[in-house]
């Protein structure tokens, strides 16, 4: 073994950077996450005089379902698109295992101080949330040269709650005063029940429900929170579809929860067209009809005829902006039968994985958020939501108990 930096120094500072970049820019983490990452990898390789290729069960079916994604380019709407997109995503999620391994077989100490960034950068992170959200986006339109928040600038801490309630159960596992992290953690949760977004305020909860499930049922708990977010995946236009297709009294519901239905709506009627194959990789921001507005009849289903409705942007809505907004939708519309088990194969196998972890609840905890916040938000291939989920699963492996000798 050669000498030089630690592998693990541009994980811990990644971790600590991010929860403060991402609040300030939500794309800021692909960057961020591929440059440590690819640190990591590399410094690894010139301490070890190896790569550390992952060879764990739920890497395969990851890279499985990239390669799928890529053979999906031969049925795809824009077939290149869904080349590219499978070979650049499925080499970042390749290269987010092969840190996380790089993190598992650090020294106790190294994985320690990864614990102990990422927890100091939660601190400033939520710390500048909070301020943010009190000042009316002051930190925000400040970094962007505004001299005033513009309306839609509010938004921008949607993404940054979901990254921080995803990486927060980090802090349960710091080598710190128990005092301390429960501090931070009470006061993290806190900013982000308090911060805009509904899915983070949920993946916070979904993330203490399956901690508690952890510690009370240590055993199960890692196949019972796998089972569930599995299920999730491969059921979900079975669950949704028949509640939708009768319809549901939204009128009186925020205008975004609203058109979330409409969504859901439209998407499960393409699934149903093309149920084990798909449409292709990257299809939802080209499946046909998607640009269409809702019909007064779909309207009417869902019980979005009142005034307030007639003279708001729902009836002029696109029926599928860019994406489902639900990942196992997504994975359904495009990649069919095939991509949701994949899908849902890979989340059992990291559920088992978080169970094999100490503690074994923060893992799940941390998957049980990223499992919230994937089937209400964002698009399953927004590269900055899988740096963030990459840099978690690099945070999962500090809690890797050490090798035997």
């Amino acid at each position: 073994m050669r000498s030089g930096a630690d592998p693990l120094l541009p994980i811990a500072i990644a971790l600590g950077v991010a929860p403060l970049a991402v609040e300030l820019q939500s794309k800021s983490l692909a960057p961020l996450a591929t440059i440590a990452l690819l640190a990591a990898v590399l410094q690894h390789r010139r301490h070890r005089g190896e790569w550390p290729w992952p060879a764990d069960l739920a890497a395969l079916a990851a890279g499985l379902l990239f390669l799928w994604g890529g053979v999906s380019s031969a049925w795809a709407l824009q077939p290149s698109k869904a080349l590219g997109t499978a070979i650049q995503l499925g080499g970042f999620v390749l290269l987010g295992a092969m840190a996380a391994r790089v993190v598992a077989s650090g020294t106790e100490a190294a994985r320690a101080r990864v614990l102990r960034w990422a927890t100091a950068g939660l601190v400033v992170g939520l710390a500048a949330a909070a301020f943010d959200a009190a000042t009316g986006q002051a930190l925000r339109a400040a970094v962007r040269g505004l001299k005033e928040a513009t309306p839609g600038l509010v938004f921008g801490l949607k993404p940054a709650g979901s990254a921080m309630a995803l990486w927060l159960p980090l802090v349960a596992a710091a080598p710190l005063p128990g005092l301390l992290r429960g501090a931070v953690i009470a006061g993290g949760a806190l900013v982000l029940l308090l911060l805009p977004g509904e899915s983070a305020k949920l993946a916070v909860l979904a993330a203490g429900l399956a901690a508690a499930l952890a510690v009370l049922l240590p055993r199960p708990a890692p196949r019972l929170v796998g089972m569930a977010l599995a299920g999730a995946i491969v059921l979900m236009p079975a669950l949704l579809g028949p509640v939708l297709a009768r319809g549901v009294p939204v009128g009186s519901w925020p205008p975004s929860a609203a058109h979330r239905l409409l969504i859901w709506d439209f998407t499960i009627g393409r699934i149903t067209e093309r149920p084990l194959l798909g449409w292709g990789l990257e299809a939802s921001r080209t499946v046909p009809g998607h640009r269409d507005a809702p019909s007064p009849a779909l309207l009417e289903r869902f019980g979005l005829t009142g005034p307030e409705v007639a003279t708001g942007w729902i009836p002029s809505s696109q029926l599928l902006p860019l994406h489902p907004h639900n990942g196992p939708l997504q994975l359904w519309l495009e990649l069919g039968a095939v991509g949701a088990v994949l899908g849902g194969l890979l989340v059992l196998l990291l559920a088992y994985r978080a169970g094999r972890s100490a503690p074994p609840a923060v893992a799940l905890a941390m998957l049980a958020s990223a499992g919230v916040s994937g089937m209400l938000s964002f698009g399953a291939w927004q590269e900055w939501w899988i740096g963030a989920e990459l840099l978690a699963l690099c945070g999962a492996a500090a809690l890797a108990r050490p090798p035997p000798g």
